[in-house]
């Protein structure tokens, strides 16, 4: 006989609706999204919630687990249990920062019309595009990103301010450093990193890095070089100088 746990899941549709609780039993080896699983099997056909690999790869199951946001699939329930004090039920709700569709699932929809903001690579013709190892492998930590959207639920300028018309959260900023930061790409990024994606809104907490199940240090690989290329062009006292005495425009 497995260890009998409480499990408290959010039931319920559009925002509206509460935590229900349920009991089942533990194998050894599963992971929360082996548990939502059971539910819905064993007691509540009708719970809905996303998956799709369960290995860590997709990013579809993501929720809130005692409310941090992380994946079902890669929660062990042996470190859930360590980690909930004694005699407090293991809570399931989902991302908070978007729309609510039902139980478990949320409506992710605007990060894919942010991403579609975001100019495609503009490179070379030439079919040859040569660049450093080092270049590569830079570009290969933001390609690493599973759009599990954590690091957009975390970020307290979508889940607390709901600046979603003035800031494109932490993955965005990663699609753009993947472009703006690759060797070949010809694209003038700039302007729309600070007007369009309002990088400005970030302050640097590091809390969607802390999240990210990808590994992916956001804030510092991605957000920050970013803000030093806005503040360079824009606010670089020298450059402000020499645009002055050549009369160059800047572009904004």
């Amino acid at each position: 006989m497995g260890k009998k746990i409480t499990l408290d899941i959010f039931r319920g549709q559009e925002g509206e609706g509460d935590l229900v609780s349920y009991d089942l039993e533990l194998d050894e080896g599963m992971v929360l999204l082996d548990c939502v699983h059971r539910v819905q099997y064993e007691q509540e056909a009708d719970l809905s919630s996303r998956w799709n690999c369960k290995a860590g790869k997709c990013g579809s199951c993501s929720a809130e687990i005692n409310g941090k946001p992380q994946l079902m699939c890669m929660t062990r329930m042996s470190d859930l249990l360590e980690e909930t004090p004694e005699g407090t039920n293991i809570s399931v709700r989902p991302m908070r920062a978007f729309p609510h569709i039902k139980d478990l699932v949320s409506d992710v929809s605007w990060n894919y019309e942010m991403a579609e903001k975001v100019a495609p690579i503009k490179g070379p013709e030439e079919p040859d595009w040569k660049f450093s190892q080092f270049e590569a492998k830079r570009a290969q930590e933001f390609r690493m990103c599973i759009e599990c959207f954590i690091c957009q639920d975390t970020c307290h300028v979508l889940r607390e301010y709901q600046k979603f018309d003035e800031f494109g959260g932490p993955r965005t900023m990663v699609r753009l450093a993947n472009f703006e930061m690759h060797p070949m790409d010809q694209e003038d990024r700039i302007p729309e990193v600070k007007n369009d994606f309002g990088i400005g809104y970030c302050n640097i907490t590091k809390c969607c890095t802390d999240v990210c199940p990808a590994g992916i240090n956001i804030t510092d690989n991605a957000i920050i070089p970013l803000k030093e290329r806005v503040v360079d062009r824009y606010y670089d006292p020298v450059k402000m100088i020499w645009r002055k005495l050549t009369g160059k425009k800047l572009r904004t």
